[in-house]
C-alpha cells in the first residue's frame, strides 16, 4: 500500500504542477476581461461607484487643511498663503468666526463622507453579488455540458471548490475590491500633489522612503501570488479528500480506516496550513514595511519641518497638515497591501475558474429532427471504444429490431455497461457508428435521443426532494396518473402505501432512508414513467431479493412487449426468455443466440451458466 500511496501523492503533485504551469501563463488583464461579461449588465451601478469617487476624494483631502488652519488660528498665527488659497471659504460667512465655520465644515464633511462611503460600498456589493450569481449560473450550466471523460478524472471536491471558495474570493474582490484599488492609487497621487503644492522641500523629505517601499511591494507581489496559488491548490485537495471520505463513510467505518483517514487528512491539512502561513508571512512582511515607512516618514517630517518652522519658512498649519496627510498617504498604501492580498486570492481563484470554463464541452448537438420515426431499432456497426489507452470494445456489430429484447452477458470488464453508455451518448465511439432508427446518433440532438431512452442503473441515485419528484424528475409531461401507473407496474405502490407521507415522503441524501431494493424499484418506476421506445437495464435486479426480482420480472413481461429492450445481466436466470443473448469477452462478441442455443454450444455462456448453477447449488 505504501508504494501506491506514494505513487498517488506523486501523481497529485505532478497534476498540480501541470495546472500551475498552465495557469501561470494567464495574465491579470486577460482574467479581468474574462469576467467582464458577468459585470457588464450592472455597469450602471459600477459607474455610480466611480462617480462617487471624486466627491469622496474631496471629502478626504480637506480635513487636514481645515485642522491645520484652525490650529494656526488658535495659536494666533495667520494660515499659510497656499493653505488659505485652497480654503477660500474660511471667510465665506460674515459675522461667523473662522473656527466656527471650520467646525461646521468638518461636521458637514463627516456626514457627507459617511453617505458617500455608504453609496460606494452598496453599489459595489450589488455589482459583486449579481456578478457572482451570474458566474455561478454560467459555471453550473457549463459543467452540465462537459463530457463524462471530464468527470472520470476531475475530483468532485475540486469542482466544489470552484463553485464555493473560488467564486467567493471574486465576490470579495468586488466588495473589497477592485474600484477601491483604483481609488486609493488616485488618492495617493492626489495627496502627493497637494503636498508638493504646499511645500515642495518638505514634500521631498516626506517622499524619501516611498521608492524603497515601492521596490518592496514589487518584490512581494509575485511571492504573494505564488503563495495564494498554492493555497487554492491545497484547499481543492482538502475538499476532495473531505468529499471522498464523507461519501465513503460506510466503507471507512466498516473497514476501520478512521485512524488512517485521519492521518491522511492531517497531512493534507498541514500542507494547507503551511501554504497559508507562507501567504501570511509575505502579507505581514509587506504590512510591517508600510508601518515602518510611516514611522520613518513622520520622524523625517518632524525633523525637517522643525528646522523650516524655526526659520519661519513654514507655519504650524503646514507642519500639522503634512503629518496628517502622510498618515493618510500611507493608509491607502496599507489598504492596498490588504486589498492586494484579496486581489491575489481572487486572481488565483479566477485562474482556476477560467481553466474550468475553458474546458471543452461536448460537441454541440444538431437540431432536433422532425423526420425521425420512433420505432426503436438499434444497430451497432463495427464499434470500437477506449476510455484511455485500454481498448474496451473491438469491432462490435449487432442489430436489435424494434420491440426485440436482447441481453448482454460476460465477465466483469468485458464492456457490457459501456455498450449502454455509448448508446446514450455519455461517450462517443472511437470507431464505427451506432444508429437508432436508421440515423447515426451523432447526427441527433442528445435531448431528442435520450428522450427515447430510459436507463435503469445498478447504482441508483435519488435526488433530494420527495418520491414524486424522483420518479418524474421534474418533467411536467409526466402526470401523477403516469407516475402511479408506473409505480403499480414496478410494485412501488406497496412501498408508497406504507409511508406516512405517501408520494410526498422526503428523500434523504442519495436516498439513504430507503433500502437498496426500494431504490431499485423506484428507478424502475422512474424509467417506466418516461414511456420510452428503448429500455436499457444495467444489472437492474442486482440489488433486489429473489421475491422482488420475481415481481419485477412478472411486471416487465407485458410492459416490454413492443419496446426495444437491452439488458445487461449478471444473473443468467433473469434473461432466459429474451429473444437473443450476446456473450461479450474482452470487448468482442464471441457468441449469440437464445438460452437453449447457447447452452447447446457448450461455450462461454455454458461455462457461465454452469458456474452460477454450481454456486446456487452450493448456497442451497
Amino acid at each position: 500500500m505504501r508504494p501506491q500511496r506514494a505513487q498517488r501523492a506523486e501523481g497529485e503533485r505532478s497534476q498540480d504542477a501541470r495546472e500551475e504551469e498552465a495557469l501561470g501563463t494567464i495574465y491579470d488583464l486577460v482574467l479581468l476581461r474574462r469576467i467582464w461579461p458577468f459585470v457588464a449588465p450592472h455597469k450602471v451601478m459600477l459607474l455610480l461607484g466611480f462617480a462617487l469617487f471624486p466627491l469622496g476624494l474631496v471629502v478626504m483631502l480637506l480635513p487636514p487643511l481645515l485642522f491645520g488652519a484652525g490650529l494656526a488660528i488658535v495659536i494666533g498665527e495667520t494660515p499659510t498663503e497656499r493653505v488659505s488659497a485652497l480654503l477660500p471659504f474660511l471667510e465665506a460667512l460674515p459675522g461667523v468666526s473662522p473656527l466656527a465655520w471650520i467646525a461646521i465644515c468638518l461636521l458637514g464633511l463627516a456626514v457627507l463622507g459617511g453617505l458617500v462611503e455608504f453609496g460606494r460600498a452598496m453599489s459595489m456589493l450589488v455589482v459583486g453579488q449579481r456578478a457572482m450569481l451570474a458566474l455561478r449560473q454560467a459555471l453550473f450550466e457549463h459543467v452540465q455540458t462537459l463530457p463524462m471523460r471530464f468527470f472520470d478524472h476531475y475530483p468532485v471536491g475540486r469542482l466544489v471548490t470552484r463553485f464555493t471558495n473560488d467564486v467567493e474570493t471574486l465576490g470579495e474582490m468586488f466588495s473589497g475590491g477592485i474600484i477601491q484599488l483604483f481609488q486609493e492609487l488616485v488618492m495617493i497621487l492626489a495627496i502627493a500633489g497637494v503636498l508638493f503644492w504646499i511645500d515642495a522641500r518638505l514634500a521631498l523629505w516626506a517622499m524619501a522612503v516611498v521608492p524603497v517601499l515601492l521596490i518592496a511591494a514589487l518584490v512581494f507581489r509575485w511571492q504573494v501570488r505564488d503563495a495564494f496559488r498554492e493555497v487554492r491548490t491545497r484547499i481543492a485537495r482538502l475538499n476532495a479528500h473531505l468529499q471522498e471520505t464523507i461519501v465513503g463513510m460506510k466503507v471507512v467505518q466498516l473497514f476501520a480506516r478512521e485512524a488512517r483517514n485521519l492521518r491522511e487528512f492531517d497531512a493534507i491539512n498541514q500542507q494547507h496550513r503551511n501554504a497559508h502561513w507562507k501567504s501570511i508571512h509575505f502579507d505581514s512582511a509587506l504590512s510591517a514595511s508600510i508601518e515602518l515607512a510611516t514611522s520613518l516618514t513622520t520622524a523625517a517630517i518632524l525633523w525637517k519641518g522643525a528646522q523650516l518652522f524655526d526659520l519661519g519658512t513654514i507655519g504650524i498649519d503646514v507642519l500639522f497638515a503634512f503629518i496628517e496627510y502622510m498618515k493618510r498617504f500611507f493608509q491607502p498604501i496599507q489598504n492596498l497591501a490588504a486589498r492586494y492580498a484579496v486581489m491575489q486570492q481572487s486572481m488565483a481563484g479566477l485562474e482556476r475558474i477560467v481553466e474550468l470554463l475553458d474546458t471543452k464541452p461536448e460537441p454541440l448537438s444538431p437540431p432536433e429532427r422532425a423526420d425521425w420515426p420512433p420505432r426503436g431499432e438499434v444497430v451497432f456497426e463495427n464499434v470500437s471504444f477506449s476510455y484511455d489507452r485500454d481498448v474496451v470494445l473491438r469491432n462490435v456489430s449487432f442489430r436489435v429490431a424494434p420491440g426485440e429484447r436482447v441481453a448482454f452477458v460476460g465477465h466483469t470488464g468485458s464492456g457490457k455497461t459501456t455498450l449502454l453508455k455509448l448508446l446514450a451518448r455519455l461517450y462517443d465511439v472511437s470507431e464505427g457508428a451506432i444508429r437508432v432508427d436508421g440515423v447515426d446518433i451523432r447526427e441527433l440532438s442528445r435531448r431528442q435521443l435520450r428522450a427515447r431512452l430510459a436507463f435503469v442503473l445498478q447504482d441508483v441515485f435519488l435526488f433530494g426532494g420527495d418520491l414524486r419528484y424522483n420518479v418524474s424528475l421534474g418533467r411536467p409531461d409526466i402526470t401523477q396518473e403516469r407516475i402511479e401507473a408506473a409505480a403499480r407496474t414496478a410494485h412501488v405502490d406497496r412501498l408508497i402505501s406504507r409511508l406516512p407521507n405517501g408520494w410526498l415522503e422526503p428523500v434523504g441524501e442519495r436516498g439513504a432512508n430507503f433500502s437498496g431494493g426500494e431504490r431499485q424499484l423506484l428507478s424502475f418506476a422512474r424509467a417506466l414513467a418516461r414511456q420510452p421506445e428503448i429500455l436499457l437495464l444495467d444489472e437492474a435486479t442486482s440489488s433486489v431479493d429473489t421475491e422482488t426480482e420475481a415481481l419485477i420480472q412478472d411486471a416487465l413481461h407485458p410492459l416490454l412487449a413492443g419496446k426495444t429492450s437491452i439488458v445487461v445481466a449478471h444473473r443468467l436466470s433473469t434473461i432466459q426468455d429474451v429473444d437473443r443473448i450476446y456473450v461479450l469477452h474482452h470487448g468482442e462478441i464471441r457468441e449469440s443466440g437464445n438460452h437453449e442455443e447457447l447452452l447447446a454450444q457448450r461455450g462461454l455462456y455454458w461455462r457461465l451458466y454452469q458456474l452460477q448453477y454450481a454456486q446456487q447449488a452450493t448456497a442451497a
